[in-house]
């Protein structure tokens, strides 16, 4: 099965510091959409890419500290909850649902986190403007303080492409961003509106020439950094190949805005639903298509640490909340 390596662009917040200068960022974060871990996946020897497509290299490592006993009881309720209408069985589509609304209230809880940060007037909206000035107030407002060119290129280069990305996120075109435009403009791989904005961002960080395509040498050197002219690994060449085979689907050397989007954003593939299908055929004892309360603990290693699960967290929460 083809392996979809993909890159996404997601904003990575600069840290604001009541005194002292601001981290500036300078590239995007690379978040591997299709595979839900860096990890591989071989479940004979390790369920390490369940557990960080469900809850991430961090917490995933919280719950690994777990005792076997702790796990079981907290996955035993978390599965109650999953099954949405109490038949007592699990199906793929409740397991899926469940997946992705962990996943969302995720988005929201990071926003809420940073909230307070951004919303300097308390008026319950982020204009752009208070956006730029807790972002890129401190640089603005003090330019000899670069400390280097590359600061100065990732101010250069940021702040206009932020304010690209939040005029797209403002859909009432107010200058304000409420809680969910905000949300969009922080996570905007989450939402449809903004999925050109991921595209856009995503070949203007490879392509190194300027030239408005991705061509293979760009593809390999967004992933891959050449040490004195050594040998490629292995994993580079299957890289390649994936280029020539999979991304440049009209042959012309090179990929263009629609031929990213193929890449990074496949229409046919739904990470959740791949991993929930994979999670019931790995536990489904009987082959019956959904899996029992036994079946989930008796296969309670490749569950525990999931997103499904959220390491317990869930157990705490108010069941209205979902």
């Amino acid at each position: 099965m083809e392996v979809h390596s993909v890159v996404c662009a997601v904003l990575l917040l600069c840290a604001i510091v009541a005194q002292g200068k601001p981290t500036l960022r300078k590239e995007r974060v690379h978040h591997d959409q299709a595979e839900l871990s860096e990890r591989p996946h071989e479940d004979n020897n390790s369920f390490q890419y369940d557990h960080e497509a469900f809850l991430g290299k961090e917490d995933a490592t919280t719950f690994d500290q777990l005792s076997p006993e702790e796990s079981k009881d907290r996955l035993g309720k978390i599965v109650d909850r999953i099954d949405s209408d109490a038949d007592g069985y699990i199906t793929t589509s409740e397991l899926k649902a469940w997946i992705k609304r962990v996943q969302k209230r995720y988005v929201y809880e990071n926003v809420a986190k940073v909230w307070a940060d951004y919303d300097l007037n308390k008026d319950d909206r982020v204009s752009w403007d208070e956006y730029k000035q807790a972002t890129y107030g401190y640089y603005l407002s003090n330019p000899e303080e670069f400390e280097d060119a590359t600061d100065q290129f990732s101010f250069r280069k940021m702040l206009p492409r932020d304010e690209r990305r939040f005029h797209t996120a403002d859909l009432n075109g107010d200058q304000k961003a409420d809680r969910e435009e905000f949300t969009s403009f922080l996570h905007p791989e989450e939402f449809d509106h903004m999925k050109d904005i991921v595209v856009q961002e995503t070949l203007e960080d490879i392509d190194r020439n300027g030239d408005g395509h991705v061509d293979e040498n760009e593809y390999i050197a967004d992933m891959f950094a050449h040490e004195d002219g050594g040998p490629e690994p292995d994993w580079v060449k299957t890289e390649r190949d994936q280029f020539s085979d999979f991304r440049d689907l009209n042959k012309d050397g090179k990929m263009d805005q629609e031929e990213i989007r193929h890449w990074i954003l496949p229409k046919d593939y739904d990470h959740a639903q791949a991993e929930a299908r994979h999670l019931v055929y790995e536990s489904d004892q009987d082959k019956d298509q959904m899996l029992t309360k036994e079946e989930v603990l008796g296969n309670w290693n490749m569950f525990v640490g999931s997103q499904a699960t959220n390491y317990g967290e869930d157990l705490t929460r108010n069941h209205d909340e979902f």
